[in-house]
């Protein structure tokens, strides 16, 4: 009888519930795209010919954070299973001896909630593992910024470097005209000290700035997932924007209807309201049910069984739908909340944004040209000896900074312009999660 038992009980399977089956769907078109037959998804070659989109594609498959919250989700909707599924059955063996064994029995018992408590419970837990989805793709983003932070940082590093350069072979130039006109007792040696003290100046900042080099492409290795170890991929070339092609009142809307942190929050509050009901079916009994067989007695001798709980005990309810309801309360505050924080840090980065672009728009058309022109003005003065060389000197230091000026200005409006898209939940081109046409996803044309 034993071994009939475990044969049958072997190939028992539970009824999945309607919110089991929507979750395992949403994993599975998940898996496929982050890991198609459970392996990882192979990785971008990061050559001298890769872009940005496929630093952010490598990263995003290879980022050990993104891994780690992939799989707390796979694990959260596996307990769906666990919750909605009865609880293993009970194969007893008893004996009744005197001086001989008088009687042999073996029993089968199984503990059956009340029917609707598994769906609740399975409710509750797809609920909460739609919360660990979203978490992922919070992952998913934050390592995309992780990337583009760095490869901006990186790119107007550069630039830096060269309005440096270009400015240190400016003040060669004036040290020159200095030299000449020094020669010709026109001036005294302090004008050519002067320009040789800023070349200096500007030497040690190119060396400081070359040197910066270095924790940035650190924090670009780290969000790629690549160890200390392994060699620092190159820095693509070519310099790719990621501009957002709407207006501020539609990418907030947005915002507001697909942050995966708001989303997350949001099904939190779900899985609060299903713990309600949940806790408001403790009010019903639970049953055990079973049979035991005499199999020494000739016949075999059967004895059903059935137990019921008596859930008498009012106040352990009435706390138990008391705390579940005091968990949707702070799921909701906690929502109420990050809507709040999330409307903070739309304006503030939206601000930064225009405050970038204004900034640009005063360098380009009007301090930058004027600037040159003072320069050229006071050189034409100085080598004319209508013009002091302090004045030379504040002319080319006002150009250097309206020119690393624009340049700030630009790292501003980049990186605000991927803070915009961390907010807006926008994923990436080649992002490891599946489109959701529920969504209205904003343009990201140039």
């Amino acid at each position: 009888m034993t071994g009939l038992v475990a044969l049958y009980l072997s190939g028992c399977q539970g009824i999945q519930t309607r919110s089991e089956r929507q979750a395992r769907s949403d994993f599975e078109a998940l898996s496929q795209a982050y890991r198609p037959g459970d392996r990882k998804a192979a990785l971008p070659v990061l050559d001298a010919d890769a872009t940005l989109s496929m630093l952010l594609t490598y990263a995003m498959l290879n980022q050990p954070r993104v891994e780690a919250a992939y799989y707390e989700y796979a694990a959260s909707v596996e307990r769906v299973t666990l919750e909605r599924s009865l609880s293993d059955p009970k194969l007893t063996f008893e004996m009744d001896i005197t001086k001989v064994i008088d009687a042999v029995t073996l029993g089968l018992m199984i503990d059956i909630p009340w029917p609707t408590k598994l769906i609740a419970r399975a409710d509750v837990a797809s609920a909460e593992s739609q919360a660990r989805r979203f978490a992922f793709e919070s992952a998913v983003l934050e390592t995309a910024f992780d990337v583009k932070r760095p490869y901006y940082q990186l790119h107007f590093l550069d630039e830096r470097i060269r309005v440096n350069r270009e400015m240190l072979v400016l003040l060669g130039a004036l040290e020159e005209i200095a030299r000449a006109r020094n020669e010709a007792a026109q001036v005294t040696l302090q004008d050519v000290l002067r320009a040789q003290i800023e070349q200096e100046r500007l030497k040690t900042e190119i060396v400081n700035l070359d040197d910066s080099r270095n924790p940035l492409m650190a924090k670009l290795k780290t969000a790629l997932g690549l160890s200390a170890e392994q060699p620092t991929p190159p820095i693509p070339a070519r310099f790719e924007s990621t501009p957002l092609d709407m207006s501020s009142d539609q990418l907030f809307a947005i915002a507001m209807a697909r942050n995966p942190r708001l989303k997350s929050m949001e099904a939190e509050v779900r899985a609060a309201e299903e713990g309600i009901t949940l806790a408001r079916k403790s009010r019903l009994p639970d049953f055990t049910i079973g049979v035991e067989a005499d199999v020494k007695a000739t016949p075999v001798m059967w004895r059903p069984e059935f137990d019921v709980t008596l859930p008498i005990w009012r106040d352990k309810i009435a706390a138990e739908i008391a705390s579940a309801q005091a968990r949707k309360h702070a799921a909701s505050a906690k929502f109420s909340a990050e809507q709040i924080q999330l409307a903070v840090e739309f304006a503030d980065k939206s601000f930064m944004y225009r405050e970038a672009k204004r900034n640009l728009q005063l360098l380009a058309d009007s301090l930058l040209p004027k600037a040159r022109l003072s320069l050229d003005v006071a050189q034409a003065g100085y080598s004319a000896g209508q013009t002091d060389f302090t004045d030379l000197i504040d002319a080319e230091r006002t150009l250097l900074d309206f020119q690393l000026a624009e340049v700030d200005a630009r790292v501003q409006c980049e990186l605000a312009l991927a803070e915009l898209s961390l907010i807006i939940g926008v994923q990436a081109p080649g992002a490891p999660v599946p489109p959701d046409s529920a969504d209205a996803q904003p343009s990201t044309q140039e």
